[in-house]
């Protein structure tokens, strides 16, 4: 949440958890999105949601509709931008951008499709533009790199390790693998030269009785936070994603027959000694004898709701949505579901 001044000087900036926070406590009063489903995304719906609508302005610069345009801020922009899929023609030629796979593989990207409307400006652009209107004082020259996306990839091989001959590189079929010194040449960035190794205890979660343990996944039909379609070939869902895995045994001894209805109650344990509850409604039990005996798993981001915002992994302040306490119900919902 930090400024253009503060980055300017150095002062670091905020993960999403505590983006999060600073929005809610009236620290961060300017939100913007380059894309994704941030409210959907991130653990705690309702905080999140809250959470945003505290700050002055939120932008969201996209290339479709999802939910975190209709939660915004005082004021609200979409800035609608070109897809990946369709051709850029920014500086008056044909860009391309380059993207890393999970294999650490670099490549170019070219985008082939007519854009969805003549006025649509890339990514690049909108975040040029916004810099010369701000930064008035930086000595960067931000108009170059418009006018050719060559000029960016320049300065990331004057900085960052590996990249050299960016630009030669990433054209070419395939693209390029980033290095990596463990697997290239067996050298570690240790001040012995040796890898480390450490050893961690393993936390128990404990279970009580009649409960179980929750974790949340992506369907087949869902990258990241876009959902393409409600089929999920992996696990054999068709049309629907409020749905719960559970191992048929679990569900035969809490007493539920396939495919009921049921909300999902997560359960924690507040500083007072209280137990708060956090309510998942509607979702169809589907046996699925893959599923470990005494957990479960939901996708998300329909079951974001169950985590709170301050549960988190003590170092990385990851959200705990791999190891969630759960009860099930059956479900007396009737009214409309949660967006998407």
């Amino acid at each position: 949440m930090s400024g253009a001044k503060d980055w300017a000087a150095g002062v670091p900036g905020v993960d999403v958890v505590d983006a999060i926070r600073a929005m809610r406590d009236g620290k961060g009063r300017f939100f913007m999105g380059m894309g994704g489903n941030f409210v959907r995304a991130t653990p705690d719906s309702a905080a999140t949601e809250a959470a945003l609508t505290q700050t002055d302005l939120t932008v969201q610069v996209s290339t479709k509709l999802n939910s975190s345009h209709a939660i915004t801020g005082k004021q609200a922009l979409i800035l609608p931008t070109l897809g990946r899929t369709e051709k850029d023609e920014t500086g008056g030629h044909e860009q391309f951008v380059s993207v890393e796979d999970s294999m650490s593989m670099v490549h170019a990207s070219w985008g082939r499709l007519k854009p969805a409307s003549p006025h649509l400006c890339s990514e690049v652009d909108i975040v040029v533009s916004i810099a010369e209107h701000l930064l008035t004082d930086s000595p960067v020259d931000w108009a170059s790199m418009r006018a050719d996306y060559g000029v960016i990839r320049s300065h990331i091989e004057a900085v960052v390790p590996g990249f050299a001959d960016y630009e030669r590189r990433a054209q070419e079929p395939g693209g390029f693998v980033l290095p990596n010194g463990p697997r290239d040449s067996r050298t570690f960035a240790t001040e012995t030269g040796k890898a480390r190794l450490t050893v961690n205890a393993l936390s128990r979660v404990d279970v009580p009785q009649g409960r179980l343990l929750l974790q949340t996944m992506r369907s087949h039909d869902q990258y990241n936070t876009t959902i393409y379609g409600l089929d999920d070939r992996y696990r054999g869902v068709h049309g629907e994603r409020r749905v719960l895995f559970i191992n048929p045994v679990d569900r035969f001894e809490l007493g539920f027959e396939e495919g009921a209805l049921i909300d999902i109650i997560s359960e924690w344990p507040l500083p007072s000694g209280e137990i708060e509850e956090r309510r998942g409604v509607a979702f169809a039990l589907i046996d699925y004898p893959e599923t470990a005996p005494g957990c479960v798993a939901a996708y998300f981001p329909e079951a974001n709701v169950l985590v709170p915002l301050d549960s988190t992994a003590e170092r990385s302040q990851t959200p705990t949505s791999k190891s969630v306490v759960v009860r099930l119900e059956a479900s007396a919902h009737t009214g409309a579901l949660p967006q998407r």
